[in-house]
């Protein structure tokens, strides 16, 4: 487990390759500043070290131009993707000022915002397909957050049957991490990222 300890964001990460696999064709990558926490992941096509060449596009990205607007990111990653397989991405920043999470997704990536104080449950819809090089119509969506709503991010090798009980019945990050893991069953390339925004 990776965690990320900040005083607007409590989070947990796991990350773990197909079996008989190396190398994950998953991809992750996390910025944090005093301003904004930006999260990202990407599901590479197939497994192995081709699937992980066009995932890996992700971080190169964040690192150098985490500044930029999610939309721009996001164009970003997809003109990397020339000549590779192509990639599901999601992507989202939690702007701490603001109190507000923008979203984006191409591909079968999951996003959950679980708010505890209402019990309601936030699922942006994914953009059909995934990024390629080819031009990609985007769908961002802006949400507000409240003081200890949780959020899940998954890739497709996370298979959940109700993410909304599980969330509510865990509470806080590193218990749903301890939920999920004991539910899941890895067969394919998986990763996940639990979190708490807080105040």
């Amino acid at each position: 487990m990776e965690k990320i300890r900040h005083k607007f964001i409590d989070a947990c990460i796991f990350n773990e390759a197909k079996k008989g696999n190396f190398e994950s064709g998953d991809s992750y990558h996390t910025v944090l500043t005093d301003d904004y926490f930006i999260c990202s992941v990407a599901d590479g096509l197939g497994s192995g070290p081709i699937a992980r060449e066009s995932s890996q596009v992700i971080p190169q990205i964040l690192r150098e131009h985490h500044h930029e607007s999610i939309d721009s990111l996001m164009n970003r990653f997809n003109d990397l993707m020339v000549q590779k397989r192509g990639a599901a991405v999601a992507i989202f920043k939690v702007d701490f000022k603001s109190k507000t999470l923008e979203y984006s997704c191409v591909g079968n990536i999951r996003f959950y915002l679980y708010r505890k104080g209402t019990d309601e449950m936030i699922y942006p819809l994914p953009v059909m397909g995934y990024l390629s090089g080819r031009p990609q119509k985007l769908h961002t969506q802006l949400y507000t957050y409240v003081e200890d709503d949780l959020f899940l991010i998954h890739s497709d090798g996370v298979e959940l049957r109700n993410p909304k009980s599980l969330m509510r019945r865990s509470g806080f990050p590193e218990q749903l991490y301890y939920d999920i893991l004991a539910t899941i069953q890895t067969g394919d390339d998986a990763t996940f990222i639990t979190g708490s925004l807080l105040k």
